[in-house]
């Protein structure tokens, strides 16, 4: 029991980033909450694995990246990946709507990124520093940097278009 109150306190307290992630792999508001259940499942799956020899954030970022990467490969191997709508951003406690369409535009461009351009970008607007990122994604810290300049030229592109 005890186990079970610490792993939805954890849940609670990291729903946010749980939720980022399934904004960015998911193409509509279904897709959106299976995601968001199967994160969840493989956290709690792999619960009693976490050793803490990194940050809790670290670890879920890893096991939701992966789960996401995962589902997207199972759903184009499936077929049955179809976009119905576009998410808008839930942001009603800001009421600049120049902002919300800005950071609507700017999702949108990033749903278009490749799944591995998707997760470094998500936990750089996270304010992940290229050590952590690194930690989580595998890749070198000189990787992570290299890769997120071209991310950020590409959006930038796509954006001014």
């Amino acid at each position: 029991m005890q186990k079970q109150n610490e792993f939805i306190e954890i849940i609670k307290q990291n729903e946010g980033i749980i939720f980022k992630v399934t904004l960015v792999y998911s193409s509509n508001k279904e897709e959106q909450k299976d995601l968001y259940q199967e994160i969840v499942y493989q956290l709690w799956k792999s619960f009693d694995s976490f050793r803490n020899e990194s940050k809790m954030s670290t670890w879920l970022y890893r096991i939701a990246l992966n789960t996401s990467i995962t589902h997207l490969k199972n759903e184009k191997r499936n077929g049955n990946r179809v976009s119905i709508d576009k998410i808008l951003l839930n942001m009603s406690d800001q009421n600049d709507t120049l902002i919300e369409e800005r950071v609507k535009v700017l999702y949108d461009h990033i749903k278009e990124l490749n799944t591995i351009e998707k997760g470094i970008i998500l936990l750089y607007l996270e304010g992940k520093n290229y050590d952590d990122i690194s930690i989580i994604t595998g890749f070198s810290t000189t990787n992570v940097g290299t890769r997120l300049a071209r991310i950020k030229q590409k959006l930038k592109a796509q954006i001014i278009k």
